[in-house]
Formats: C-alpha cells, structure tokens, sequence
C-alpha cells in the first residue's frame, strides 16, 4: 500500500464518523482506488456524485473512493461529504489537496483518477467508465 500512502499520507484520510483512518486499511484487498476531485459548487460534481455513489456502493468489495475537496470552506466539505458513501481528504489538507492535483493534472472538476493500490495510474478518466459501465466494474481496472 505504500503508493497510495505515499500520495495521501499513511493516515491522511477521514472516515464518515471523521477519524482519520489509514491508507492501507481502507484500501486492503481492493483492485481500484479513486481519487476524486469535486466540490459542492460545482454543478457538474453534483450531477455525476449520485452516479459515482451509486457505483461505488455496487463495487465496494474492489473499489474504494476517496474525495479531494474544491470546496470554498470546511462548512460546505462538511455537508457536501455527508452525501458521500467513501472517505476523505480533510479539508485543511490544501497544500496537499494542490499537491495531489498537480500530480494528476488536474485541470477541472469532477474528475476521478484510478490507480492500483500500489498508486499506478489505471485510468485518469474513471467518470467517463463510471458513466458508461452502468454499475459494471471496468474489467481494465483489473488488468
């Protein structure tokens, strides 16, 4: 798991009851990891959230999800989280929060990176699988 944990931090990662939680124990046994960038305000995120959620709750035996904030402030992380099935980033993680995103380009919002859990790059459009797969896990996802 150390790819993964040396992305995020070993126990960088907030739970729904909001503990920080370890890398490796969130992401034990699963085949695909998502990193997904969204925020609250954004219209796009609020549309595809639902789908992704969805998604992740049929897949949860080999995929595990975890939200980076765009947020403007931690009052709108805090609600727009809570209608999240996954974990987090906290909010106050930004320098890490930017340096996460830089390391993946990203240029805009939602966007879903999947990676090993050894932190190899799968796929640097999960959203475009997630909307096509129709609850299906991508079989390249596991290759």
């Amino acid at each position: 798991m150390a790819g993964i944990a040396e992305i995020l931090g070993t126990d960088c990662v907030l739970n729904k009851e909001g503990n920080k939680v370890k890398i490796e124990d969130i992401c034990k046994d699963k085949v695909a990891v998502g990193i997904y960038f969204s925020a609250h305000w954004c219209p796009p995120c609020r549309g595809f959230t639902p789908a992704l959620a969805e998604f992740y709750k049929a897949n949860n035996d080999k995929f595990e999800c975890i939200f980076v904030s765009s947020d403007r402030d931690d009052a709108s992380f805090k609600e727009y989280f809570g209608e999240m099935p996954w974990n987090a980033l906290p909010f106050e993680e930004r320098d890490l929060k930017n340096k996460v995103s830089e390391k993946y380009g990203v240029r805009g919002i939602p966007t879903l990176v999947i990676l090993k859990p050894d932190g190899t790059v799968i796929c640097e459009n999960g959203r475009g699988d997630v909307a096509s797969s129709g609850n299906a896990f991508p079989s390249k996802w596991e290759q």
